[in-house]
């Protein structure tokens, strides 16, 4: 089988791409996978890192604010809608694949749209619960359409082939034990908290984690936090500003970057981090109660959608970043603390929400077409 992937952008929209290739190549052994993403993004480091093959394609999209440098830049992406289309013909006829398949961001589009053209199988993976602009057109193109929840559906065409299938999460995630876990990071039967902003980090993460290690400077939980490479200054001033000395805190592991997301999510009690779809598919996964905090920076502000399916089937809580109350949020704290019975039932509500064989299902849907 020969499978030509695009998408790029984010992780978000690059990981599940790599992990449909994987298990792909894990099932059939001899299929020729190829992967088309833009030059200098994520994808072109992240996709030979995981060892397939990477055709360049120059695409980006519109910026709406009015300055000098984004006319600029729009003019640009003018230029490659023409140019990207005919490189997405080119990457199609000389790799000539059984089956394209688009997992989002810009990139997605030229190749998506030159496989249905030259009459070629087509699905495209959307990861949030609110679509993105690129999948939303293709969906009328395309022969099928793969969704991480069921909310997602309404809001594409009704002539759409939808079909439910998840997001992928890393088999890790799934297999590790909250007690293995534990063990490995030396914790004890309190409550534990994981908190993270992501790899760059997110300052009303860090200012919520402040706020936490001042609540719990009689050390009634266990708390992981990961800063991120922007919370490297932040952290440290909001510690500062609190009066707190965090090296006098055992019950607290504050560090840039979390490595072990596994082995820490495993342990968790409860999780507080934003909204993108691959995260809280892993929360689902692990069953695992948590506060939301969705990013008002993102498109469409899909984070916000995505941490409502949840709140939805009582599986989380939301905190919006505009309407951050200190008091409010240490009431959540104690409340959920005081009550093992209201964080079990989001745990197990959480639990409900997840697909643990994504894969699986995507492979037997790329097989019947």
């Amino acid at each position: 089988m020969r499978v030509l992937l695009a998408g790029g952008g984010t992780a978000g929209h690059i990981n599940p791409a790599i992990a449909i290739a994987q298990y792909i190549k894990n099932k059939q052994p001899d299929s020729v996978i190829l992967f088309a993403g833009t030059p200098k993004g994520m994808e072109a480091r992240l996709v030979k890192n995981a060892g397939f093959d990477f055709a360049p394609i120059k695409v980006s999209g519109f910026r709406r604010s009015l300055s000098v440098a984004n006319i600029g830049h729009n003019i640009n992406t003018l230029y490659r809608m023409f140019t990207s289309s005919f490189t997405a013909r080119k990457i199609v006829k000389d790799f000539n694949p059984d089956i394209v398949i688009g997992t989002g961001g810009y990139v997605s589009g030229p190749i998506v749209m030159a496989g249905v053209k030259a009459k070629i199988k087509t699905a495209i993976h959307e990861q949030n619960a609110f679509p993105g602009v690129t999948n939303k057109l293709l969906a009328k193109k395309v022969d099928k359409v793969l969704l991480a929840v069921e909310e997602a559906k309404a809001l594409f065409d009704e002539n759409a082939d939808c079909v439910v299938v998840g997001n992928p999460v890393r088999q890790s995630v799934i297999e590790k034990t909250k007690a293995e876990a534990r063990k490995q990071l030396n914790l004890d039967e309190r409550m534990c908290i994981l908190s993270f902003g992501g790899s760059l980090g997110a300052k009303i993460i860090n200012r919520m984690a402040a706020d936490l290690i001042k609540w719990n400077k009689d050390e009634k939980i266990n708390h992981i936090h990961g800063y991120g490479r922007q919370g490297k200054q932040i952290f440290p001033d909001f510690l500062k500003e609190r009066g707190l000395d965090i090296n006098s805190n055992k019950s607290v592991s504050a560090r840039e970057y979390i490595d072990d997301m596994d082995t820490c999510l495993a342990a968790a009690d409860l999780v507080i981090c934003r909204a993108g779809a691959i995260t809280l598919s892993e929360l689902e996964a692990t069953g695992k109660a948590s506060i939301l905090v969705p990013s008002p920076y993102v498109a469409e502000n899909h984070q916000y959608h995505n941490a409502m399916v949840l709140v939805n089937h009582g599986a989380a809580l939301i905190i919006e970043e505009a309407k951050y109350d200190e008091d409010e949020f240490i009431s959540i704290i104690e409340d959920l603390y005081s009550n093992p019975d209201k964080l079990h039932e989001l745990s197990k509500n959480a639990s409900k929400l997840g697909i643990l064989d994504t894969t699986q299902r995507i492979y037997d849907i790329i097989k019947a077409m």
